[in-house]
């Protein structure tokens, strides 16, 4: 009697667990879904392995239509819509000298600015005004226009020194302060600093900078990023290979450089990552990454938590394996780092990154045709947009299905970032830990 007693208990028991499976499962998906959906959903801890998930599951959602005049599209920016429903901007910077500008959802072309003889680095929309728009030029001046605008002119241009050729800049988080890097004249680079405040809807109104700085880097300045949240901290890197971070309240460069990271090489790309941005990540032009902690400053722990010399052989991958590293995305609802890469025939690669190393979580198939470019992640959709060498700009969104999958062909026309990228100058060493 006991031992059908046991049995039954056990049976009775099995049943149980596969009523509450059956139950609460599909709720546990449904919160989650939710969660990565919808920026003001209730904070409710999201799995890393449901965003790994979600981030595999990427499809293609909509592709632009073919411009007249092909080019790379070398950065893309989303602009933050002003008010819940109005529509949002992407912006994207290409090698023939161009900005356009698309709408967000259906990526349907709205218009183009050129740079008046001058290649445009880089693309940033305001973050308090989502119809001004920024880039630099290589001919010593950031531009702003309004996209809202029928004027072609910049409605801001903020002038360099003579000698000034930016390759890179940023828009502080509370859109004050614009700053921009150069390429080495001479013995000299220069971060450049300007006011950013009260750009107003007058054709070409010029500012002129507030200073600069110019003992940290000894060559080519290529990437500078504000922090997300803290308006005065500003990351830059060069092809020096060193990663320095500033306090730009500071009376003076000095006093401002709070830390120097030495990457060994030259930085293709770099941003901030961890809880409260704490954290700063860089990938390298030989394909490099390396990931520091600025909150391990203070204390005897070593600031950096991971430094891959090259992440094709560090990551293993089908689909004719990685060749190349495009940037890094901080998912801050799950609290982790992925980087963006991707092989030559377009097929891109999304790299979990852990103190233990890098792994590769999904590759989305199928969109580009040539080496991807530039990337642009939106955590309020949790969307994708990418660009490359193929001239085509392509939304991404989980599960999402596209009616027309024609693949355009690689361009063979050369870019002015190749031109920049050459062997990094490891002379000057870190001054600071």
């Amino acid at each position: 009697i006991a031992y059908f007693s046991l049995q039954q208990d056990v049976i009775a028991g099995f049943l149980y667990a596969i009523l509450i499976l059956a139950v609460f499962h599909p709720v546990v998906d449904v919160i989650d879904n939710f969660n990565l959906t919808y920026r003001y959903a209730p904070l409710i801890i999201i799995t890393v392995e449901k965003v790994e998930e979600q981030l595999a599951g990427l499809r293609i959602a909509r592709r632009c239509e073919p411009s007249e005049e092909p080019s790379y599209l070398l950065d893309i920016h989303t602009s933050t819509a002003a008010q819940a429903g109005s529509s949002r901007f992407v912006a994207v910077s290409c090698s023939n000298e161009s900005l356009r500008v698309y709408e967000r959802e259906t990526l349907q072309f709205l218009r183009e600015y050129r740079g008046r003889r001058g290649l445009l680095s880089g693309v940033r929309f305001a973050h308090t005004r989502d119809s001004l728009v920024f880039s630099a030029c290589s001919q010593g001046s950031v531009r702003c226009w309004d996209v809202r605008s029928a004027s072609q002119e910049p409605v801001q241009v903020f002038t360099g020194y003579p000698s000034n050729v930016f390759i890179s800049f940023d828009l502080s988080c509370s859109d004050l302060i614009v700053c921009a890097g150069t390429e080495k004249a001479e013995k000299d680079t220069f971060l450049v600093f300007w006011d950013a405040r009260g750009v107003t809807d007058c054709a070409s109104s010029t500012k002129e900078p507030l200073g600069v700085y110019s003992e940290s880097h000894n060559d080519d300045i290529t990437k500078i990023c504000f922090h997300p949240t803290e308006p005065n901290l500003v990351v830059s890197g060069s092809t020096d290979g060193l990663v320095n971070v500033f306090d730009i309240n500071k009376d003076n460069e000095d006093d401002a450089l709070i830390s120097t990271c030495n990457s060994d090489s030259s930085v293709s790309s770099l941003g901030w990552a961890g809880e409260g941005y704490k954290q700063v990540y860089c990938t390298t032009h030989d394909e490099g990454f390396c990931w520091w902690d600025m909150a391990q400053l203070d204390t005897e722990d070593p600031i950096t938590l991971l430094h891959v010399l090259d992440a094709r052989e560090s990551v293993c991958t089908e689909n004719h394996g990685l060749h190349y590293l495009v940037g890094g995305l901080y998912h801050e609802k799950a609290g982790k780092l992925f980087l963006v890469g991707g092989t030559s025939t377009g097929n891109i690669h999304l790299i979990s990154c852990s103190t233990d190393g890098l792994s590769l979580v999904g590759t989305l198939c199928g969109g580009h045709s040539a080496t991807v470019r530039s990337f642009c992640w939106s955590p309020s959709d949790e969307s994708l947009l990418t660009g490359g060498e193929d001239a085509q700009l392509l939304l991404w969104k989980p599960g999402a299905v596209e009616r027309s999958l024609t693949k355009k062909a690689s361009l063979k026309i050369s870019s002015s970032v190749q031109k920049r990228v050459r062997v990094h100058n490891t002379s000057l060493k870190s001054r600071k830990k």
